[in-house]
């Protein structure tokens, strides 16, 4: 069947149940997949990405309200209050945006950078960046995790992280480029807190100093993550706390 979808015509089957996850190490290359009610594409991964759902008849996504770019005129939306008392006080998200088939939509990160889509069975749940969120199917339910203090001290998501349990399709976005590093039970991986995005593995935060990694509140330089598989991390190349520091800079300088 071939289904035209952000402005190109490409071929798509509609599995029931089947979920497609391309690969995440394509770079640039456009990703398309489909699952239940909804087929998707990922395109202009060049640093301007933006998500193109084609929705069958009553099918639901949810998204991150405010990244709407346009929509068929046939597509229903609404704005549901999902609020619990832990929402209220570890600040996690209290509104999604909920569009309701048939027809398009197309969304996009309020920052340039990429999407990426993670197929969960319902077997691991997904921890991801407070902002890292952009869409998922219905199956995906969106809660906040507890950090332990330590983790608190160095993160840079604060006490609480978004966490994602069920079976469909999550999207994350990040600054840049988005890339996976896919690791092997017991195998570590040290990344730069700034750059993660989403992760379905053990991890811990650490301080890290010319001559190692330590975990002590000695030291003034960066924070990492930890990561021990099996498992899969996402991270961003670009890191936007340092861009807010570049800007802020330029501002203060006029240069």
């Amino acid at each position: 069947m071939a289904e035209k979808l952000g402005g190109s015509s490409y071929s798509y089957s509609l599995p029931t149940s089947q979920q497609v996850q391309a690969n995440p190490h394509l770079g640039s290359a456009k990703i398309a997949g489909a699952f239940e009610g909804v087929q998707y594409k990922i395109d202009n991964r060049d640093s301007n990405t933006m998500l193109y759902m084609q929705l069958q008849p009553r099918y639901e996504m949810l998204t991150k309200p405010g990244t709407l770019v346009s929509m068929e005129a046939g597509v229903q939306v609404k704005g549901k209050m999902n609020f619990t008392f832990k929402k209220l006080f570890t600040g996690g998200e209290m509104t999604f945006a909920h569009f309701y088939g048939p027809g398009e939509v197309v969304v996009a990160p309020v920052t340039w950078g990429d999407v990426a889509q993670i197929s969960m069975d319902g077997s691991t749940p997904w921890r991801y960046g407070k902002h890292a969120f952009l869409a998922c199917t219905p199956g995906i339910q969106m809660t906040t995790k507890a950090q332990s203090f330590g983790k608190m001290l160095f993160s840079g998501n604060g006490l609480f992280v978004g966490e994602a349990h069920g079976t469909g399709i999550l999207f994350v976005h990040g600054m840049g480029a988005v890339i996976a590093r896919e690791l092997q039970p017991g195998e570590q991986w040290i990344v730069n807190n700034d750059h993660l995005v989403a992760w379905n593995c053990k991890y811990s935060m650490e301080r890290i100093q010319a001559g190692g990694v330590v975990s002590m509140l000695q030291t003034d330089e960066g924070v990492v993550c930890r990561c021990t598989g099996p498992g899969t991390v996402y991270i961003q190349s670009r890191s936007p706390q340092h861009l807010i520091g570049w800007i802020n800079n330029n501002l203060a300088t006029g240069g």
